[in-house]
């Protein structure tokens, strides 16, 4: 939804400012890290609740209709989401450290074990998963399901939360209890960097087909999606408070997750192809 905004005052106007208003397409979930949509433009998030707890459908499938459907159940406390280039569903659980797989009618198998606090996950352009465990680890996990350790980071609070550029650098978040958050960029060869410094409570990241990297945090006090371009200049391009995550659509949409809703914005900006 757009219009103008202005701001009217004993008869005296300010000058009117043009902006866009979300459409929120679900308001019964709880999300904790991005959504993400499938090749036929479906969007998936979480029903994820308090660790240990168990809800009935624990993931929806919210249709290009506007449809928001339960997907998946019995699967306990899932946070990460992500498809690989075949357009299969991986997905995260921090309850046991696993990793499923979620075939096109929602069941679900064992993709792999053993990834601790299993939170963020991605696919490299070879259909390598990576997965963070918020304890500190980045694990990689190979076509043959063999596990690595990629990288080691400062533990986060809530969650890790990752992403790849164009040039297949592994990007991550992890809040901390500081103000003063990093984002992290993890060369192939597993060296980490710093690549941008100065977010409060950095967490679900997208990159546009441009290169610039939009990450849902604070900056300079203010909450909402910050865009940091290839200058490494950060500046707010969304308001919004709460927000955990966010994916680009297919038609230069942009879906937001707050810590219990979905919203569809219309934002001009088209996305990087994943992965």
């Amino acid at each position: 939804m757009s219009g103008d905004l202005w701001i009217s005052v004993n008869g005296k106007e300010s000058n009117k400012v043009s902006c866009e208003v979300a459409t929120v397409l679900s308001s019964n979930l709880h999300p904790v890290a991005n959504p993400a949509l499938d090749p036929e433009g479906c969007l998936y998030a979480t029903l994820s609740g308090r660790r240990g707890e168990k809800v009935a459908h624990s993931i929806f499938k919210i249709e290009p209709s506007g449809s928001v459907q339960p997907f998946v159940a019995d699967l306990m406390n899932p946070t990460g989401i992500a498809f690989n280039s075949l357009g299969e569903m991986l997905v995260s659980s921090r309850h046991d450290g696993s990793i499923y797989k979620i075939s096109s009618n929602g069941e679900k198998s064992v993709y792999a074990k053993g990834m601790g606090i299993a939170t963020g996950i991605a696919f490299d352009r070879d259909n390598n998963l990576y997965v963070g465990d918020r304890t500190g680890t980045i694990f990689k996990i190979d076509r043959k399901r063999e596990i690595f350790v990629f990288a080691t980071l400062e533990p986060s609070v809530s969650a890790y939360h990752l992403a790849f550029d164009d040039e297949q650098s592994l990007y991550v978040t992890g809040p901390t209890t500081s103000s003063y958050d990093h984002i992290y960029k993890i060369a192939s060869n597993g060296n980490v960097s710093t690549y941008f410094t100065g977010l409060g409570r950095p967490q679900g990241m997208a990159f546009d087909a441009e290169g610039n990297l939009f990450v849902a945090t604070s900056l300079g006090g203010r909450r909402g999606v910050v865009r940091v371009n290839r200058k490494r200049e950060a500046s707010i391009v969304v308001a919004g408070n709460n927000l955990v995550g966010l994916a680009f659509g297919f038609h230069r949409d942009l879906y937001l997750a707050s810590a219990n809703s979905i919203f569809k914005l219309n934002f001009g900006v088209v996305g990087r192809p994943l992965p």
